[in-house]
């Protein structure tokens, strides 16, 4: 049986009922809904086949190379679904509702799935996605100079029952020149979006949610401007870590990466940290100085981060002291100045 449904009921049921995302590889990689599953009807070459012909001959020539390629496929793509919905119910979609998922829907339903078909497709996901970033939330953000260990605290508070969001790790990058590690590899824009907006849809708005004094962009990846605006109006609450606590524990993060990825963030920055700094920096690396090397750059970071935290207004920055970087025990502390801001409920 196929039920036709509308994005809200389709998210409902994901996390309990298997997705399948029946567009290419291509268009999957570009964005998809969180949890699903690639099951495509057609390669990234068969789609541009099929795409050419509907607009240089004709619909129904273009329908007829489409079952010419589906036409062997057919039962792979039933054992393809049981291997991810092996109680044979499913959730589907195409871009946007078409002849690719209404197909496929007509396959598995023969061969005996419950199938849940997104009506409008990926295209009403998107939609959706982009309405949940103008909400209003109870923002509060977690600052500090860089090296204060803010996402383990983060962490650390999520972990005592609050609200959090860890944007660096939906970005896949800790923000900073060094932010992918050498090793991260960021998700497209599209993607970044859709899974920030899957977990603000799980958020209660009439609690506190804590995000990370972010820069606009995360690597390669923007916050989107409704939310960015909120963040930029919110009250923050700023860790003030000595610079000697904040050195240790970014030689501790750092100091173990590759030395030439070092090197190579190091001199992509260098106009903005000047040439002697920088020629400083990398012979400190070099000569593995690694905390050397990290009070070198966190002159520039600390500039930076001033300049930011300069455009609030100061009465929505409370500052807490005394603290350990990335330190869990920190946490009873924030939530204590957390609760002398007049308007967090």
């Amino acid at each position: 049986m196929i039920h036709t449904i509308q994005i809200e009921e389709f998210l409902a049921l994901a996390p309990e009922i298997p997705v399948a995302d029946v567009r290419t590889p291509a268009e999957f990689e570009q964005g998809h809904i969180p949890l699903a599953h690639n099951l495509p009807i057609f390669t990234n070459e068969e789609r541009v086949q099929v795409g050419t012909t509907y607009k240089q001959i004709g619909r129904e020539e273009a329908i007829l190379l489409g079952f010419e390629f589906t036409g062997p496929k057919w039962g792979t793509f039933i054992k393809q679904a049981l291997v991810f919905a092996p109680e044979k119910k499913i959730a589907l979609h195409c871009w946007r509702g078409g002849m690719r998922s209404g197909s496929m829907a007509w396959a598995l339903t023969l061969y005996g799935f419950e199938v849940y078909l997104l009506n409008g497709g990926y295209k009403s996901y998107r939609r959706w996605a982009i309405e949940q970033f103008s909400q209003a939330f109870n923002l509060l953000i977690l600052g500090g100079m860089t090296g204060s260990g803010k996402t383990q605290i983060l962490h650390a508070i999520k972990n005592s029952g609050e609200q959090m969001i860890d944007l660096e790790d939906l970005a896949q990058h800790q923000g900073s020149s060094y932010g992918s590690m050498g090793t991260l590899i960021q998700p497209s824009q599209e993607q970044f979006e859709n899974n920030l907006a899957y977990q603000l849809s799980k958020i209660d708005i009439n609690k506190p949610l804590w995000l990370e004094d972010e820069s606009r962009t995360v690597g390669k990846c923007s916050i989107p401007n409704p939310l960015w605006d909120q963040m930029r109006n919110a009250p923050v609450i700023k860790l003030n870590i000595p610079i000697e606590e904040r050195i240790r524990f970014l030689t501790q993060e750092y100091g173990k990466l590759n030395p030439n990825f070092l090197i190579e963030c190091t001199q992509r920055i260098g106009k903005r940290l000047g040439p002697e700094q920088t020629r400083d920096a990398v012979l400190a690396i070099k000569e593995n100085r690694m905390s050397d090397f990290i009070r070198l750059v966190l002159v520039y970071y600390d500039k930076t981060y001033t300049t930011g935290q300069s455009m609030r207004k100061a009465s929505q920055v409370y500052d807490v002291s005394g603290l350990v970087a990335a330190d869990a025990a920190n946490v009873a502390h924030i939530l204590e100045k957390a609760k002398n801001i007049p308007y967090i409920q």
